[in-house]
């Protein structure tokens, strides 16, 4: 997560763009890295499963789900132009391989059918959505009955870490959005998630939250 002090710096974590854009997401790719491996951990894939990253940025995500899903499909969806370029870049052998496709869109409307998906996960955008509750109801929309969702991210409200109290001081100001581990189970709750769980590592200020939607 980057100085949320410096609106610039702000504006490219939310929506990178241009070749500043393109520069964070790459550096988003490395940053992450640790607590992606962590949330997925949390996670079950299987082999077959179609999976949908939401708020892809630079595709490494995207790319370690299709390590997993060794005999499915990763889709990456992201509204910033730059980060739709880093991913592909990122995932183009796994693109060749007809292993990974990157599309863009917005969680608000999220361009697939209903009942799409196995498994969707959103790792270090949720909070920058302009309607939370709207598009974890769009998450499970996508999700067919009996698939999983998995929010993963380094700050969550009331974690010990210096990075998430920083970022929870300035979020009025950045209008990021901080939830803590209860209303994460809520968000999920509320859009029909069932099974919720919530892990979290207080000193680094991780979270994991996921749920299942239920047999139609």
């Amino acid at each position: 997560m980057t100085t949320v002090s410096s609106k610039p710096r702000v504006t490219q974590c939310q929506k990178p763009s241009g070749w500043l854009g393109r520069l964070v997401v790459r550096n988003m790719n490395s940053r992450h890295s640790g607590v992606t491996d962590w949330g997925l951990a949390q996670v079950r894939v299987e082999r077959h499963f179609t999976i949908l990253d939401v708020g892809c940025g630079g595709g490494r995500t995207v790319s370690k789900l299709a390590a997993m899903a060794t005999e499915g499909k990763v889709y990456g969806v992201d509204y910033s132009a730059a980060s739709i370029a880093v991913a592909g870049k990122t995932n183009q052998e796994w693109i060749r391989a007809g292993r990974v496709e990157i599309r863009e869109g917005n969680v608000s409307a999220l361009p697939f059918d209903d009942d799409s998906f196995d498994l969707v996960t959103a790792v270090e955008t949720h909070f920058w959505w302009p309607d939370l509750p709207a598009g974890m109801r769009q998450v499970f929309r996508v999700l067919r009955p009996g698939g999983g969702v998995a929010v993963i991210a380094e700050v969550y409200k009331g974690a010990q870490s210096a990075t998430a109290k920083l970022v929870e001081k300035y979020a009025p100001r950045t209008g990021i959005r901080v939830l803590s581990a209860d209303e994460h189970r809520q968000l999920l709750s509320d859009a029909g998630f069932s099974d919720v769980q919530i892990a979290t590592d207080p000193r680094k200020g991780w979270i994991f939250a996921g749920g299942k939607k239920g047999p139609a």
